[in-house]
This record gives structure tokens, sequence and C-alpha cells, in this order.
């Protein structure tokens, strides 16, 4: 058995966005929070249950970053900057991709960042 083994290389992926110091958020067709790491954690303030309980734009103020995956076409990117919210009320830059894609056979938008 070695590292090409899907499973494995599913594990692999999932601890290193889980350990990242990259930001990573994944909102269902809703714009609801579904998934997110831990840097999303410590960037915005918020424990995980807390930002999973929230919408993209109640965290995403500006710069033009699309709310949900309705927004990008299935597998296509963007990029750009935007301001969010944290939960203390302070914002911060984030520069980001993000992409529509199909998870599990669920429609999600993925974007992956930096503050800046």
């Amino acid at each position: 058995m070695g590292v090409s083994e899907p499973l494995i290389q599913t594990s692999l992926l999932g601890e290193a966005i889980e350990n990242s110091s990259v930001v990573v958020l994944v909102a269902d067709e809703h714009g609801r929070y579904v998934a997110v790491n831990q840097a999303a954690c410590v960037l915005l303030g918020y424990s995980r249950e807390e930002l999973l309980a929230l919408q993209a734009t109640d965290v995403a103020r500006s710069g033009g970053a699309p709310a949900g995956p309705a927004e990008l076409e299935l597998h296509s990117t963007r990029s750009g900057i935007a301001q969010v919210m944290r939960k203390d009320g302070s914002s911060v830059t984030f520069t980001y991709v993000a992409g529509a894609t199909v998870v599990a056979g669920m429609p999600v938008y993925v974007s992956v960042g930096t503050a800046r």
C-alpha cells in the first residue's frame, strides 16, 4: 500500500488543510459555512461551532468576494481581496482564491486565503 492510495490521500489532504496556516472556508449553495479549518477560526476569532452557524455574508463585508457558489460557474475560480469582520468587530484584509465545486454530491464554494 503506497501513499497514492485514495483513502490515504484524502486523510493526508484533510489533515494538511486542518493544520495549515492558510485559511480555508467552505460554504454551501446558500452561503452558509459547512466546513472551516483552524486557521479560519483563529483569524476570525470564532470557535468552529460559531463559524458554522454563520453565512459568508456575515463575515465578508467588502472587496467583491462572492457570497456563494451560485456566483461562480462550477469549477471556475476567482481571486481577490476582501475585508472580513472578526468576532470582536475589527476587520482584516483577506486575500483569497475561491471556486465552486461539488463535494459528496453537494455544490460548495471553497475559499482559501491569508490575511494581509
